[in-house]
Parts: C-alpha cells; structure tokens; sequence
C-alpha cells in the first residue's frame, strides 16, 4: 500500500492551470503524518508546509509537532516550538512538561508546571501523570498536595504515578498506603509497588504481592527476578526464571541480563550456558547489555576461554564490558592479561573509570606487584583525574597487608583524605592475622568492637591470631564476646553445580541424599593423602582440643565434601568447579593440589577472594592468596 501523499496535485485529466496549486490533507490527517514521522528532517519538511499555509499556530498541529520532535531526541526544537505559542493552552504546556519528564529534566518541567498555574490555567490528570514520571520525591510529594488540591489524586493514572514517586523515594509506608486505597488497581501500580519491595530489600513483602498478580506481564517477572538476585537469593531467582518459562511469557534483555547474573553469583555455568543459548534461540542481539551480563557470568562461573569470546563478539564495547573482562581476569589471577587489557582500553582512546581502577588493583594485589600497584594508584588522580575511592585505597591495604607491609597498609590508612570503613579495617586485620601482628590486630579489633563495627569475621580474625601464639585464654575471650553481642559466626558453605543442579554443603554436612557415598569417597581420599604422607594443617582449629579431633573436623570442610560429591558424580577427566562463601583455609588448599595431582582432574575454586585453578598438584595462585 503506498504512503499518503503529503500534498495532492489535480487530476490529470483535468486542464491543466497556469501554476500548479497543492492542497494540504486536513489536520487529523496532517496530525497523523507528523506523529509517524520517523527522522527529524522528514518531520521539519512537514513543520515548513505548516508554515507555509499559515497553520503553524494550529493547536493539535503544533501538540503533535511538539512530541514528535522529542521523541526524535529534538527537545530543543519542542521548547523553542512551544516559547513561539503566544497563549498556550493545558494541552500544549502537558506536552512540553511531558516532554521534559520524558527526559528526566524535573527541574525544568517543574517551572513550566508553575507557569502554567501563573498563566491561570488549570493542570488535568494528564499533566499530572506527565510531570509524576520520575519525578523525585520532595517535588513529588508537594505535586501529590496539587492534585488533591485539583481532585485528580483518586484518577487511577495519577494514584499509580503517586505510588511510583513514593516507592522511588524510598517512602515505602506512603507508596503502601496509598496502593492499598486504591479504587481500582492495575499491573502498572502493582508493579510500582513490587519494585519498591524488591528495591528496599523486602524480598517478603515483594513475593507475597506478585504471587497475588492475576496476570504477569515480563515487566513484573523481572522485577522479581531481578530483586532476588540484586539481594543475594540466586537460587530463588532461577527458580522463578524456570517458571516464568513456563508460563510462556517471553523474557527479554532484562530477563537475560538478571537470570545471568544469578548464575555468576553462584558460579552455575551449566544454567548460564543453557540461558546463553535459549536467548540466542531468542532472537535477543548480543548487545553491550547482555554481553556484559554473559562476561561477567562466564568469569564468576570459571569459563575465562568463554568470556573473552563473548568480549572479543561485542561489538562497540563500553567501558563496562571493559572493566567487566578485565575484573574477570583479576580474579582468576591472570595479572598480565588484566594489565595488558587495561593498555588497550587506554590505546583505543576508552577512559578508565573508578571500577577500572578496582579491577587493576585486585589484579596487582593477587600478584603481590607492590610496585605496579602504587603506580596505577597514582595514576588515577595524575593522569586520569580521577579522585580515588575509599574502595581504591582498600585495595592498597590489601595489597600491601598481603606483601606483608602492614605497617606501611596501617600509615596509609591514618593518611589518606577519606574515611575509612569497616571493610578497610578488616581487610588490615587479616593482613595482621596473616603475618602474626598481633598488637596492631588486638588494637584494630578493639576499636572496631568499640565503634560497634566489628562482625563475625572481625572475632574470627583476632582468633585466629591467638591461635596461631597458642593463646587460647585470649581465643575463649573472644568467643565470649562473640556470644555476649549476639555475633553469629558465617558458616562455610561451598557448591557444586552437577547436571544444572546446584549442591550446597556445610561443613560435617549430612543432609545430601547421596552422604553415604559422599563420606566412603571422603575415606578414599584420606586414604590418598596418608599414603603420600601428608600432615593436616592443625594449627588453624581455634579450638583447643586433642590433635586427632582436630584433624577430624578438617576432614569434614564444606569444599571437601563438595569435591568428593564431584568425584562420584562426575565421568573421570572433568573437571570439578566448587565455590566457596569464604576464603579456602590453608589445609582445604593444600588438600585440594594433592587431590588434582592424583585424580588428574582439574579443580577450579571460587573462593570469597579469587579463584584458584588446581592441577597436577599446583595451583595458580602460587600459594599466595
């Protein structure tokens, strides 16, 4: 079907005049044609023939120049339109306020909303509705005073923009009262609800009102899924991807990008390969989005082959598919390909942001490369003008307190210009627990207990330097105080994904229904070890009780068990991926080079600090973690 003619000639037919005249469609049609103009030059042609037959201050004409315009990210075009109107109507400031909003530009559409109140004309719902969108909530909550001034606070498009405002804003008893008056309620208002809980951590609340939802469209799915993984519930989040697909409700980008990221979290490379392939069957592009989201699953799930990949297909990469490849690589303690990523992403003329510069020092600090370290660290301010952070000076402390120089981590911390946080501190402590500081470690627990700062891992530490001297007096004061603040101690908790299902172990688990098996291959492997002489690393049980106790309660750590579940679950050769919630202690490490050794397996370890690669008896870390 061809397109409507913008101008229609006279018939040929008909004699011909002596100038040709062109009449113009009436305005519906010309209200038709400029709202499904598609580029900016078609939809000035359209604004000159307007001009040009003196229609140029036709009301609905110049409505729909106006939004079109802004949709063709010609704002300024759409404000000068509207300044050129000599009396503006409701619907003309509605569309410049909308415009604004549209843009995310509050203030401006807040001083058109009070000059349209100084030109005495009256707002309707859809100015209301207009300036609400993303408006912040102080604004908001005088804008909330406006409508029910003008009676528009109970039409159910403004009530839902009202609930959005307060549910940004954070103000989650007011966006809760007003969705519970409402009249009538729709998804739009229930989702704005939803993503208030799932926003502010009231993972609860967020369930219990989608399970309600009659009907779900992909937006609300996401919000869910996405709240579970942005607070650390994976599992939970996959669980209700998995369902989803049931439904039939097509995902889209969104859906990838949160379903992904709950794989990286607990490192479930086979569900992150499957979710690769299903959106790719899909139709979805691999764009920055979802190949940043598959960069960082395939790193965090061990796969760095498969991530460079994904990096080197993504076409006009930002700088967060960047920092994503090259924080992969830190991690795995592949320093030289980190530093070298980093190079090019300067070569390229890309610059660096604070998240780089995490990235690049983690990679030093899991190098021990004191030198390089200092040098990237004073670079950022030097060359890059970037102020650093106190999540960049944490990775100096960690740098430095791994090098052993925790006098000069200590120096840095009481030098620098921002304040130090807990993290900071802890990371210090463990430099102390480490290398046996036990002076500076008692004075940075003390005053993190004082400060009312210290966690479980703060007690954990300072046992651990008493354990180390032998101290148990000063090991039973802290779990004193432990247990007299309420503390509770992080269990170790380690998983194995086997057949897309993940298996989580505690240690001296026996809650698995294959634990039978799980504890004779426990044997086995004890077996093993005492045949090639190994001695259990004892002197890291904080507790004071006989040698061979001791060495019975490291058998049954959480990542042993979890190896031994791959051994029996897996065909020989393959390789065994665990991930651990904390950092492998010494004997599980020195346990686990031996098993690869002797398998000829591969055992990749994702612990709360990095990853290890055991095989053939080493590991890449070099030991130093």
């Amino acid at each position: 079907m061809s397109p409507t003619p913008l101008f229609t000639a006279p018939s040929p037919s008909a004699p011909a005049p002596a100038t040709t005249k062109y009449v113009l469609p009436p305005p519906d049609k010309l209200a038709l044609l400029i709202s499904n103009s598609k580029s900016t030059k078609q939809l000035l042609k359209l604004h000159g023939a307007l001009y040009r037959h003196n229609l140029h201050q036709h009301p609905s004409l110049n409505f729909h120049l106006l939004r079109s315009y802004s949709s063709l990210n010609c704002l300024h075009y759409s404000i000068t339109l509207f300044n050129q109107n000599s009396n503006p109507n409701i619907f003309l400031y509605t569309a410049i306020i909308h415009c604004l909003a549209q843009q995310n530009l509050h203030q401006q559409a807040l001083l058109y909303y009070s000059q349209l109140l100084a030109d005495s004309l009256q707002p309707n719902a859809f100015t209301f509705s207009s300036i609400l969108k993303s408006c912040p909530l102080k604004p908001g909550k005088s804008l909330h005073s406006q409508a029910i001034k003008f009676g528009f606070d109970e039409d159910l498009y403004v009530r839902t923009c009202l609930v959005d405002v307060y549910a940004r804003g954070g103000d989650i008893l007011s966006a809760k009262k007003l969705f519970d008056t409402m009249p009538e309620k729709n998804l739009v208002s229930s989702t704005a609800m939803l993503t208030c809980y799932a926003k502010h951590g009231q993972i609860a609340a967020a369930r219990e009102l989608f399970d309600e939802f009659r009907e779900k469209d992909v937006v609300c799915w996401n919000v869910m899924i996405d709240g579970y993984t942005q607070h650390g519930f994976p599992n939970e989040a996959l669980a209700l991807f998995r369902r989803m697909l049931k439904t039939k409700v097509r995902p889209n980008e969104v859906t990838a990008v949160a379903a992904l990221s709950a794989c990286g979290q607990i490192g479930a490379l086979e569900s992150g390969r499957w979710i690769h392939s299903y959106i790719e069957n899909l139709g979805i592009k691999l764009n920055v989005q979802v190949g940043t989201a598959l960069i960082d699953m395939y790193s965090k799930c061990g796969s760095l082959e498969d991530a460079r990949l994904i990096f080197d297909k993504v076409n006009d990469k930002d700088v967060v598919a960047w920092n994503s490849m090259i924080v992969g690589y830190a991690m795995h303690g592949f320093t030289i390909d980190a530093i070298r990523l980093f190079n090019e992403m300067l070569r390229i003329g890309l610059k660096p942001t604070d998240i780089t510069f995490i990235g690049i020092l983690n990679a030093c600090a899991h190098a021990g490369l004191v030198d390089e370290g200092w040098r990237f660290f004073n670079s950022m301010k030097d060359e890059h003008a970037i102020e650093p952070k106190v999540e960049h000076y944490g990775c100096m402390v960690n740098l430095l307190g791994r090098c052993g120089q925790v006098e000069e981590a200590n120096k840095l911390i009481k030098n620098m210009k921002v304040q130090p946080d807990s993290v900071m501190w802890g990371t210090l402590l463990g430099a102390c627990s480490l290398h046996g500081n036990i002076d500076l470690g008692e004075e940075i627990a003390e005053y993190l207990v004082s400060q009312n700062l210290a966690n479980s891992g703060t007690y954990i530490l300072l046992s651990n330097i008493y354990a180390a001297k032998g101290n148990w007096d000063g090991v039973a004061k802290v779990r004193t105080l432990m247990k007299d603040s309420g503390v509770q101690k992080e269990p170790g908790c380690s998983s194995i994904e086997v057949n897309n299902k993940v298996h989580e172990f505690l240690a001296g688990d026996l809650r698995h229904p294959k634990s039978k098996d799980i504890y004779m291959m426990l044997d086995k492997i004890n077996g093993w070890l005492k045949a090639r002489g190994y001695t259990p690393k004892t002197d890291i049980v904080l507790h004071n009780i006989v040698e061979e106790q001791k060495e019975q309660s490291l058998e049954v750590h959480s990542e042993k068990l979890a190896i031994a579940f791959g051994l029996i679950s897996t065909q020989p050769g393959t390789t065994i991926k665990i991930v651990k919630n904390l950092r492998v202690c010494p004997d599980c490490h020195a346990v686990t080079k031996l098993i690869s050794k002797i398998t000829g397996r591969k055992i990749l370890m994702r612990d709360r600090n990095r990853f290890h690669h055991f095989v053939n008896g080493s590991c890449a870390c070099g030991d130093y973690w």
